[in-house]
């Protein structure tokens, strides 16, 4: 009995045992759940913290109708302080300015919007996260309203904006106890105090009417506790407020008396409305008007970002009566007529340095560009040139005819502030979804006028090269050449697919080895081509589109190192220079035994997704969505890096270095961990080039932007001509007028840019270099390559075409490339004439027919020097 009372106890305890440890086991996964079931439980029950938005506090002008007046004694600025528009006088020629059309309120040919904006010397535009885009103006939601302050400095004027729709504060009771409303009435008649009772409600609290909150009211207006008070009524107009207002200014009423009303109110009145805050800042910089937008001075609620600015929408803008024109900065230049009846015409616009790869995009038609920052308008016998300094990097140029919405011409620089990004949610939302860059940086927007005693175009870019030499002293010096520079693009190597055991493969296709373009330098040389500027482009990690420069290693196919030293020492002995050319702002076909990650060294969109980026059909304008058509925009401090290994090899090999991208191409970089602004990545850009020159390291680089210009021996494929838009009057050398003799320049490879005729007419207006792409094979072997650009490169095909070109064009204009450029005028349509310091003077016949200036015969299609 006692045994088996025994195996009982002991199986009991052994079951008791396996339910404990099981019990344990369970135990770690019963903690999570009841933590979870914890975390629901507060989640549901607790209420989340209302957030509470922080009201932007509007500025309030403070009613001084005295004209502001600065005057440095070369500009007197003159502000009206009731719309703070304001007169510009250049004192040495008697010339005034106007901000903005003074006649602007009376145009019939414009609506009372369009009225608004021709007398805002400033507007800003907002987005919401659907991307609908509001625009405001400083004359209707600024100025009107009475939310702005003037603040006069030593030779600056300062004006604090506050846009919105803003109820105008007038200096009349809000509320006022019985007493002291029934003291100011006693100084009025019978009539005007039954007019001001019909705007006021009385309110007792022993004689509240049912519709009457008493908790509320006494929330909003403590002291009705123990007073008896008037409420103005909340919709009254501000028309009736200014009569309102003039009845209690002649009763005694005192801006004091109003402050102590405004003490009794706390009732809150809400609005959805958004107001923003900005400030821009006018000064006097000798004979020179600075206008400044500082970011840190832009308020606004992140749910309504700022868009874009534009100060000085109108300045200088010509009226119907006005004869003069606008200068844009299209191609060199060009020069858009006050008043030239092309109004079915589109506008003028142009993105400052083109588009930021970095701000994603679906399609392409048209890729708008400006390599300089430049506009201008002259009227008569006078003229200005605004020039874009800080922040041009954000900014687009834009101008218009009059005859559209108004009456009047004018040309403005729009500047992007928050940028944003598109969303593709069209699975759950049928509106297009935006996401805003907000976290602006401590920057400022400067736009400098420069004011000219002349009309000319030419004087115009003669100051803006004045300004040029001063910024960049000791970079912008005039060249020693003694004969046209010549640009020679040595295609080295390109990928071509192979099929290697049955699988294909790219591989590197030899076009011209190092060895065989020593050989073409030399007989070109022999021919007596001299100072020829010689970019071997595909010579490293693959060929033309290149795999990243995070090393540099030789393309075997086309020789040794020893090769290539000496094509570089040859090219040098003959006074010639060598550049390798490189790709440092893209990665093509590279992955991470390239050296490249893309997670890691792409660079980031808004939505932090690596900018992966694609060309675009020519045919649908969309994408082309496949691997030989993508490529990454590097993160800035990789592409700086790459910028680096490409001149230390350069370096190593004795020649310049040549940048297919950088000084060309600019985009800001999101990359969370380090985010760059466009202009930050402009002045890092800058920094790098500044560097390699003194360090004296030769630079080449393409297109040209403004800023990279001056650190550079050469510029290939500057845009000379521009795209000729139907509203555009004339074409102008206007930037070479600036530049010319002081940095070698071309446009585009002259025997494959598809109008080799038109290429060289071009540059003989535009005093440009020649530019020629040669390689050793023949275009039959880029065939079933994406190289077929190349097809008219064949060396010995072109050869003596291009000895003819350049012999002709050398004896001519050789002695031209050390000189400024001093004069240009557009004779006809199809004829120009370009002059230089030493008197000569090329006149350009782009018509088909023969033309006589000057007593010059002009052949069709041909240009004519004269010395």
């Amino acid at each position: 009995m006692t045994k088996l009372k025994k195996d009982k106890n002991k199986k009991q305890n052994a079951f008791t045992q396996k339910i404990l440890e099981g019990f344990l086991k369970l135990l770690p996964s019963i903690i999570v759940l009841l933590i979870i079931v914890g975390a629901a439980l507060y989640v549901i029950n607790t209420k989340a913290p209302t957030e509470v938005k922080e009201p932007i506090p509007p500025y309030a002008f403070d009613g001084n109708d005295k004209p502001v007046v600065i005057d440095n004694g070369q500009l007197k600025l003159t502000m009206d302080p009731a719309t703070t528009e304001f007169t510009v006088e250049v004192k040495d020629s008697g010339k005034v300015w106007y901000s903005n059309p003074k006649d602007a309120a009376e145009d019939t040919a414009a609506l009372d919007d369009q009225k608004n904006y021709l007398q805002s010397p400033f507007i800003l535009s907002y987005s919401i996260t659907q991307g609908l885009e509001t625009t405001y103006n400083s004359f209707a939601f600024s100025a009107q309203n009475g939310i702005y302050e003037i603040v006069p400095g030593e030779n600056e004027i300062r004006v604090n904006y506050s846009l919105g729709s803003v109820q105008k504060e007038f200096t009349i009771p809000p509320v006022i106890t019985k007493t002291n409303f029934e003291k100011f009435m006693g100084n009025l008649d019978k009539k005007e105090v039954d007019l001001i009772k019909q705007y006021y409600k009385k309110y007792d609290i022993n004689k509240l009417t049912p519709k009457d909150n008493k908790d509320e009211l006494l929330a909003s207006y403590p002291v009705l506790e123990t007073d008896v008070i008037y409420v103005l009524r909340s919709g009254t107009k501000d028309n009736v407020r200014k009569t309102i207002q003039d009845k209690f200014e002649a009763a005694g009423y005192t801006y004091d008396d109003y402050l102590a009303d405004k003490e009794l109110d706390f009732s809150s009145s809400s609005s959805d409305t958004p107001v923003f805050n900005a400030s821009v800042i006018y000064k006097l910089d000798g004979k020179d008007l600075v206008v400044e937008v500082p970011f840190k001075d832009l308020d606004f609620d992140p749910e309504t970002p700022i868009y874009t600015v534009t100060p000085l929408p109108y300045f200088g803008a010509g009226g119907p009566e006005d004869q003069g024109f606008m200068l844009v900065p299209e191609g060199g230049g060009a020069i858009i007529n006050f008043n030239n009846g092309k109004t079915s015409q589109s506008s003028y616009y142009t993105n400052v340095y083109g588009w930021d790869m970095c701000l994603s995009r679906d399609a392409v038609v048209h890729n708008t560009r400006a390599y300089y920052g430049v506009y201008g308008i002259s009227e008569g016998n006078d003229s200005f040139v605004c020039i874009l300094e800080n922040g041009r990097s954000y900014a687009s140029i834009q101008a218009d005819i009059a005859g559209k919405n108004h009456s009047y011409n004018f040309v403005n620089a729009k500047y992007s502030v928050c940028q944003r990004e598109q969303y593709d949610v069209g699975d759950i939302a049928n509106s297009e979804i935006y996401e805003y860059a907000t976290d602006l940086p401590d920057e400022t927007i400067t736009q400098r006028y420069k004011f000219v005693n002349s009309g000319s175009y030419v004087d115009m870019a003669k100051t803006y090269g004045e300004y040029l030499q001063k910024e960049y002293a000791g970079y912008l010096d005039l060249v020693s050449d003694t004969s046209t520079p010549v640009a020679i693009e040595m295609v080295g190597a390109i990928d071509k697919v192979k099929q290697i055991v049955g699988v294909p493969v790219s591989r590197p296709l030899k076009l011209t080895s190092y060895s065989e373009a020593s050989n073409i330098l030399d007989q070109l040389t022999a021919a007596g081509l001299t100072n020829m500027h010689v970019k071997l482009s595909g010579w490293c990690n693959g060929g033309v589109q290149q795999k990243v420069l995070s090393k540099t290693k030789t393309v075997g196919a086309l020789g040794s190192k020893k090769d290539l030293q000496n094509l570089i020492s040859t090219a040098e002995a003959n006074g010639n220079t060598v550049y390798l050319n490189g790709i440092t702002q893209y990665a093509f076909n590279s992955n991470i035994l390239d050296g490249f990650f893309s997670y890691r060294d792409a660079a980031k969109f808004i939505s932090k997704e690596r900018a992966e980026l694609y060309e675009y059909s020519n045919v649908t304008y969309g994408q082309r969505e496949n691997a030989d058509h993508k490529y990454f925009l590097l993160h800035t401090d990789v592409a700086n890096k790459y910028a680096d290994n490409l001149v230390k090899a350069s370096q190593k090999y004795g020649a310049g270095a040549s940048f297919q991208d950088l000084g060309m191409d600019l985009s800001s970089d999101f990359y969370k961990k380090k985010t760059y602004s466009r202009e930050a990545v402009l002045n890092e850009q800058v920094a790098k080039l500044e560097n390699y020159n003194n360090n004296g390291t030769p630079l080449m680089i393409n297109m040209g932007n403004d800023y990279a210009v001056p650190f550079c021996q050469m510029v290939t494929g500057m845009d000379l001509r521009g795209s000729e838009y139907t509203i555009i009057d004339e074409c102008i050398p206007f930037y070479q007028l600036a530049v010319h003799g002081r940095v070698d320049y071309t446009g585009r490879a002259i025997n494959t840019c598809g109008n080799m005729e038109n290429e060289i007419l071009y540059s003989a207006e535009y005093g440009a270099g020649l530019c020629f792409e040669l390689m050793n094979e023949s275009s039959f072997a880029t065939q079933k390559t994406l190289y077929t650009q190349y097809y008219g490169a064949y060396f010995d095909a072109v050869k003596d075409n291009l000895v003819n070109i350049y012999t002709r064009y050398n004896k001519e204009l050789g002695h031209t490339f050390n000189q400024e450029m001093t004069g240009h005028d557009n004779l006809t349509s199809d004829v120009s004439c370009t002059e230089y310091a030493d008197g000569t003077k090329v006149y350009v016949n782009y018509g088909y027919s023969d033309y006589t200036a000057d007593g010059v015969k002009v052949p069709a299609r041909d240009y004519v020097v004269t010395r």
